[in-house]
């Protein structure tokens, strides 16, 4: 396989550069590439990680997975782009500096139009596309999320209408489904089908490859951002071999319970940033990650500048803590935390709200 500079042949890894865009001081955006091709015929899974340039366990754990014997052990072919985001992991930030875009909003959409061309970032995500499109049986995208925040995978919903049937999204479920659970960590829904769009998430990696190009394809969240968390880092590692087992690119069942951690509740969710402040003042939480609430408890309470109490703070659902927002100062409608609440929506759900139930509120 190739892809930019990187040239595998059978039983062999291979390392290179994939350019996406020139630079104005005259040397070329690229990424990295790491391949690993086996010695028999397979599927291909992809593995994408730190388009969010401090998201840096995601990296750790892609770099980790790409060991000098993987291509021994597999059948079909690994591809890894350890970082997406180049320009974020220069200045340790989330974002690039081309227009200080999200990086993880502009892969293709066909029902997205605009007047105007598109912005860099928008043309490096569309070539990152092309490439997985033509290629990817499956695809994992590594993120990290909150402060301090638990590991957890999205499962997005999928969507179906002009551009994919009913009983064929019904069937790229499934299949996301299988390796979801292969990789053994909590998994989380992700929003209702309107907010879902109104968030651009169908032009995230992950979001793109699944409702788009129709590649099983999911996120996972490996604990907080700006260091690596060690342990995360290998629960990660065993997670993506479970999804390569699961697609019989490794050989064995997967182990899901040798990951974990496991869900602290029993009943389906979905991703809710939530709670909001009401009142301006410092935010003092009084839960952590991993916490399980029910719709009432206090999540956190609003200080003044004094130490004086001004305002609680409760959950409006049941489910459990994600993990919290970065920073103490809460203005108006500020969100303090992020949460997998109670979904008894439907995970395969139209793209137009109109044609049926958008997967719940």
């Amino acid at each position: 396989m190739q892809l930019g500079t990187a040239e595998s042949a059978p039983g062999e890894l291979a390392t290179g550069w994939l350019d996406v865009t020139d630079l104005p001081t005259g040397t070329p955006e690229r990424l990295p590439v790491v391949l690993a091709e086996g010695e028999e015929d397979g599927p291909t899974l992809w593995l994408t990680a730190a388009v969010h340039g401090n998201e840096v366990t995601g990296l750790a754990v892609a770099q980790d997975v790409m060991t000098d014997d993987l291509a021994s052990e597999i059948r079909g072919t690994v591809v890894c782009i350890p970082t997406l985001n180049p320009a974020g992991l220069r200045r340790n930030t989330r974002t690039s500096y081309y227009d200080d875009e999200d990086p993880n909003r502009y892969f293709p959409d066909p029902d997205a139009e605009s007047a105007r061309p598109p912005s860099v970032q928008q043309l490096i995500d569309e070539r990152v596309y092309e490439a997985f499109a033509d290629s990817a049986d499956a695809l994992v995208d590594l993120h990290t999320a909150h402060v301090g925040s638990m590991p957890f995978l999205i499962r997005d919903r999928v969507l179906f209408g002009e551009h994919r049937s009913e009983d064929e999204a019904h069937e790229l479920a499934d299949d996301l489904e299988s390796l979801v659970d292969a990789f053994g960590m909590p998994v989380v829904n992700e929003y209702a089908a309107a907010e879902y769009v109104e968030q651009n998430l169908q032009r995230s990696t992950a979001g793109a490859a699944l409702n788009n190009a129709g590649i099983p394809a999911f996120t996972a969240e490996l604990g907080g951002h700006a260091v690596v968390e060690e342990d995360v880092r290998e629960a990660g590692v065993a997670g993506v071999r479970n999804v390569m087992r699961e697609l019989d690119v490794l050989p064995g069942d997967p182990d899901p319970g040798a990951v974990g951690p496991e869900a602290p509740v029993d009943y389906p969710v979905k991703r809710a940033v939530h709670p909001h402040a009401d009142t301006p003042g410092i935010a003092r939480h009084r839960v952590d990650a991993g916490d399980v609430v029910t719709e009432g408890d206090v999540v956190a309470e609003i200080c003044t500048p004094h130490g004086e109490r001004k305002a609680t703070v409760e959950s409006e659902h049941d489910g459990y803590v994600l993990g919290r927002m970065h920073g103490v100062a809460a203005y108006e409608n500020d969100a303090l935390a992020s949460m997998a609440v109670r979904d008894d929506g439907d995970l395969v759900v139209p793209r137009d709200a109109d044609e049926g139930s958008d997967g719940g509120e």
